[in-house]
């Protein structure tokens, strides 16, 4: 890739990012990566060539010099963005103390306040109870044990398109990419994909706002020739559907699905390990749909990118004995200390302005899908949206080829962005951004739309 010194102009007149003074990757960068190819192991992916030397608020710069502004949080994880200084005040005083004691098997103060803030913050009534893991593939094969411990019950049904991990159960259920089990079987049996929710395009081959039919239509389907109903023990799903394409599902889906599991004794677990800790505009997802799961999963923009996840379940199916699961690092008093500085400051600086944030954002894609017919549709809720390109807009065939384009024109010119789905960009900056980095980001998209179209 390559680019030119390219001048600063209004609004990014007010910033020092984005700044591209080299080529990218630069002179640094490319030894960086030099080095990383010849040693890493070849499963990483690896979107372009970013070598990060520091990052602030929403600015990333890299080892020569370039500026970045950041429109994808390392995967919807910098929740508070790079270096906030009560998050980075909080790793620092609990590092001066100890690093590590194991949660698993002794106390610490930290530990019991963030079990308790996390089993309080989550949707519904009923009490709550908290396990933390490292990473939300970690959050996701624990609660497939839970359920299936708490119900005596084998089944699990999840949505294709769905990503809930690589480790061997969340692979089980993930259903995103055939790459992510070509040559890995055999994987966790009695696991059943029906299609999702998805309003824009529906299994049926149709757009339309009732595709929750479909959706838990083929799960009874599924009951009547598959698996009996009393066999399953559990439904995972994504409130927002997140690397199967950003896809927001209709409202009445998530009630649905609550019933549906309610009538036969099934539990429902939520996985917001990306579409939580205030993403959206609430501090859950699934309040938007006005349900309570039995289990919540949570991890990426819960600790600011101190390794942390959690299952937060209802007391009343946390039924596993002492011992029966653990985690020598999980719950690490570090990322323990980060994750309530974390929650402090999405409760009460961050989550008040993302809805309105993210009002902005998805008006101004509105507006360039007006000018730009590659863009078929945009949608998402708070700072979690998604854009999807297609060749056609009669035939909503996606584009791919366009959608990884404008990833790397962007790059190119100081934005950070990811796909996700078949051809959909996804835009979940930190939820530290304002007005002035949406018109940057907005502003850039539009060109390299225009140069690419």
């Amino acid at each position: 890739m390559t680019a030119t010194v390219r001048p600063t102009t209004a609004p990014a007149a007010t910033r020092n990012y984005p700044f591209i003074k080299t080529p990218v990757p630069g002179p640094n960068a490319r030894r960086v990566v030099a080095q990383d190819e010849a040693f890493a192991s070849p499963c990483y992916i690896k979107e372009y060539p970013l070598v990060i030397a520091r990052g602030e608020k929403a600015m990333v710069e890299d080892v020569d010099g370039n500026r970045f502004l950041d429109f994808m949080a390392g995967i919807a994880v910098a929740s508070t963005g790079y270096g906030h200084p009560k998050v980075i005040a909080a790793i620092k005083a609990q590092a001066d103390k100890f690093l590590h004691i194991c949660g698993s098997d002794f106390y610490f103060e930290g530990l019991a306040e963030l079990f308790e803030r996390l089993a309080k913050l989550a949707p519904g009534p009923s009490r709550k109870r908290v396990f933390l893991s490292n990473s939300g593939a970690e959050a996701v094969d624990g609660a497939i044990k839970l359920a299936r411990n708490s119900t005596r019950r084998a089944g699990l049904i999840a949505f294709k398109g769905a990503f809930h991990g690589r480790t061997y159960g969340a692979m089980s259920l993930t259903s995103s990419k055939v790459k992510q089990h070509a040559g890995f079987g055999p994987l966790l049996s009695e696991v059943y994909h029906v299609q999702y929710a998805n309003p824009y395009r529906c299994e049926c081959g149709q757009a339309h706002a009732d595709c929750h039919l479909h959706s838990i239509g083929a799960i009874e389907e599924l009951f009547a020739r598959q698996v009996d109903p009393r066999d399953v023990a559990a439904i995972f799903v994504e409130p927002i559907q997140g690397e199967g394409g950003y896809i927001v599902p209709p409202p009445q889906f998530l009630p649905a699905l609550r019933a549906l599991c309610d009538k036969h004794g099934i539990l429902l677990v939520c996985d917001e390990i990306q579409c939580g800790v205030g993403r959206t505009g609430k501090m859950w997802a699934t309040e938007f749909a006005g349900i309570e799961p039995d289990i919540l999963l949570t991890a990426k923009g819960l600790a600011s990118g101190m390794p942390l996840g959690a299952i937060i379940a209802k007391e009343s199916i946390t039924k596993w004995e002492s011992g029966a699961h653990g985690s020598t690092f999980g719950g690490n008093p570090v990322a323990v200390a980060a994750a309530m500085a974390t929650l402090d400051v999405v409760e009460k600086e961050l989550l008040p302005k993302v809805p309105a944030l993210g009002e902005k954002l998805i008006g101004a894609m509105r507006d360039l899908q007006k000018k730009h017919p590659s863009i078929g549709d945009v949608r998402g809720k708070g700072l979690m949206i998604g854009v999807e390109f297609v060749k056609d807009r009669a035939t909503r065939e996606p584009a791919p080829e366009l959608a990884r384009a404008l990833v790397e024109k962007s790059f190119e010119e100081g934005l950070l962005l990811l796909t996700c789905g078949k051809s959909t960009l996804r835009l979940a900056p930190p939820l530290v951004i304002d007005d002035v980095d949406i018109d940057i980001a907005v502003a850039i998209i539009d060109r390299a739309l225009t140069s690419l179209t």
